[in-house]
């Protein structure tokens, strides 16, 4: 699967927003479930604006039969491309172990994490098909915000909602 160069983006990556401005802490860390039940691939954006006082923020990724969360359990990932000093810093490739990482806790530093899942990764065996961010235990004083982004791609049938069962 590769993308056509003479056609626009939107018409071949669906986006959707799946938090924005918010901190991510307990149940508010929990963003929204998207269905790859339509899509090959989804690529995980997720942008961090640290103020003063940060902790580091725990990420999951987390699996469902359904966009409303049934029968919700961890999804495996064992890479993400990382950069902890944004614009001054480049992605790098970093291993992930036991399922989570911790993002970055130095302050007033911009972050993005990229995560990218297979819809082959989930349980398809089990029914799954849904995928979520699942982020604990972000503080920061005069934090800026959080802002985590889907995008699907490699499209299986043309028009298909990513955010409806």
């Amino acid at each position: 699967m590769s993308l056509n160069l003479n056609g626009r983006l939107d018409e071949q990556v669906k986006t959707v927003v799946a938090a924005a401005g918010l901190l991510l802490t307990s149940t508010v860390g929990d963003t929204d479930w998207v269905s790859l039940k339509g899509y090959d691939r989804l690529q995980i954006l997720i942008s961090i604006a640290d103020g003063t006082t940060v902790t580091g923020t725990d990420v999951v990724l987390l699996q469902a039969t359904s966009v409303a969360g049934a029968g919700e359990k961890e999804l495996a990932f064992t890479r993400m491309l990382s950069t902890v000093n944004y614009p001054t810093a480049a992605l790098a490739e970093t291993v992930v172990s036991a399922n989570l990482f911790t993002t970055q806790t130095t302050n007033s530093r911009d972050s993005i994490y990229i995560i990218d899942v297979k819809s082959s990764d989930l349980d398809v065996a089990g029914g799954f098909d849904c995928v979520r961010v699942d982020a604990t235990k972000h503080a920061a004083t005069a934090s800026r915000g959080c802002v985590v982004i889907y995008q699907l791609y490699g499209a299986r049938y043309n028009g298909l909602s990513a955010i409806v069962d």
